[in-house]
């Protein structure tokens, strides 16, 4: 259902820099940011397809239920943020939908790299406030590499 090879949605150093939000914002909270990009989205609402793969992903399997997942669906232009039950508790479906306008914003201006950074960006602080960075009791629970569907 995954492929971990990269796609021709971003040139290398915008896929770099996107990766570099990523680790930069985990270093920060006990949170895990991922990044999910697929061409076409299989269902209507692009949350469902995101709840699809955040549970693929292992992502509803993290210590403190603070996992992020960022999905894109580039050809059809949908996008969804899900948070898992920790962080969401915290943040409210509210912050989500304005992140994902924010991204989209830069979308418009076929900006990718520059959204998905603001949006990382953006979540990696709210994680930090709800769940900061513990040198003692923190590892990183999953991979910070982009995902790429089909």
């Amino acid at each position: 259902m995954f492929l971990s090879k990269k796609k021709d949605f971003f040139i290398p150093e915008q896929r770099d820099r996107i990766i570099a939000a990523i680790r930069q914002a985990e270093q920060q909270t006990s949170g895990e940011l991922r990044l999910f990009v697929e061409r076409r989205c299989r269902y209507v609402d692009p949350l469902d397809r995101a709840a699809e793969i955040f549970t693929g992903l292992k992502m509803d399997q993290t210590r403190e239920r603070n996992g992020v997942l960022i999905y894109l669906a580039m050809k059809d232009r949908q996008a969804a943020v899900l948070g898992d039950n920790g962080i969401h508790q915290k943040v409210g479906s509210r912050f989500w939908s304005e992140e994902v306008s924010k991204m989209l914003q830069h979308f418009r201006h076929n900006d990718y790299a520059e959204g998905i950074i603001q949006i990382v960006n953006d979540i990696g602080q709210a994680l930090k406030s709800h769940f900061p960075y513990s040198r003692d009791s923190d590892k990183n629970e999953l991979p910070d590499d982009l995902v790429f569907g089909k």
